[in-house]
């Protein structure tokens, strides 16, 4: 039998702590350690834990498969990366049948971030609520995003809104070096004069071009079928504005990746915005804009670039004293 490709499909790996609500279980860990936390688990097998914050964007994400029912390989595949070990992450599987999620791959590392075999499985998007290993993995050049402490976005509608800021998450960070060097005037000048310069693409934008990919299946089922109602929506929601929003649209363009709908709030607090956009999830990449974007939508940090050095310089320090 030939090996099943994920190679035309948008894998994304996710963690418990970003799928599950783990606050009690990660309260016994850290209460009672290891021992404890195993007999817990073992004591709660069929105790099915809640939705995490990640839960209803994953769940949209699968439901997008029944697009395409006849190729045999599914348009979405979500892996659980564990650092639970086998046995202690039986509670988990579990919960994912009882949540009759279609995810029946996973793999489980005692102790260890399991991100190092994300290529192994072609995926675009890790995601975690364990910060630690989010670093680890962006600082290896892997597309990956902590899920921060937020209200899940939950409704009746079968829609999947997609957010995502622009300067180190779709696009690489170079302008975002520029302006902490110069300042607003000297980014909006290195912008116009590279204009016609499309950036480098960021952590997401492979992840952004397997969402445009599923949005061509469903405009293929629209022409085929007028009563098909368009659930994935994307938006760009940047601090940039006028002049500089023309070089974020030219790159997209020349990457041949596309959004429905683009917000340029020129400092505008995004919370505003993405508060009536009610996104299931929105990716940034500073801290700052996600403090009060987490208190309004189910927030993802990317520490890429330089505008997360200082943090990640922080964190060696206190691992190693040496460094």
């Amino acid at each position: 039998m030939a090996p099943f490709q994920l190679d035309n499909t948008l894998v994304v790996g996710i963690a418990s702590s970003a799928l599950f609500d783990l606050t009690e279980s990660d309260g016994v860990f850290q209460a009672k350690g290891e021992a404890e936390y195993r007999r817990y688990q073992e004591a709660n097998l069929d105790n099915t834990l809640a939705p995490g914050v990640a839960f209803p964007f994953i769940k949209r994400l699968l439901s997008l498969n029944d697009l395409d029912d006849t190729s045999g390989t599914p348009l979405v595949e979500v892996i659980v990366l564990s650092r639970n070990d086998p046995d202690t992450g039986l509670r988990v599987m579990r919960s994912v049948e009882a949540h009759k999620l279609p995810i029946t791959r996973a793999v489980f590392m005692q102790g260890r971030s399991p991100h190092k075999f994300m290529p192994a499985f072609n995926m675009s998007l890790f995601l975690s609520a364990n910060a630690d290993d989010v670093q680890d993995a962006v600082r290896q050049g892997l597309p990956a995003g902590r899920v921060l402490e937020s209200p899940a976005v939950e409704d009746e509608s079968a829609d999947l809104r997609i957010a995502f800021d622009f300067d180190g998450v779709l696009a690489d960070d170079a302008s975002e070096s520029v302006m902490q060097e110069g300042g607003l005037p000297a980014f909006h000048a290195h912008e116009v004069a590279n204009l016609t310069q499309p950036h480098n693409p960021g952590p997401l934008k492979r992840f952004l071009e397997a969402i445009n990919r599923i949005q061509d299946f469903e405009e293929q089922r629209r022409l085929s079928d007028s009563n098909y109602r368009i659930r994935v929506h994307v938006a760009l929601v940047t601090a940039r504005n006028a002049p500089s929003h023309e070089r974020a649209m030219t790159s997209l363009k020349r990457w041949g990746v596309r959004v429905n709908d683009a917000f340029f709030l020129g400092g505008v607090e995004k919370a505003n915005v993405l508060e009536i956009l009610k996104p299931h999830i929105f990716f940034d990449d500073q801290k700052g804009h996600l403090e009060s974007a987490a208190k309004v939508a189910p927030s993802v940090h990317v520490p890429f670039g330089v505008i997360n050095q200082d943090r990640d310089a922080d964190r060696v320090d206190e691992l190693d004293p040496t460094s």
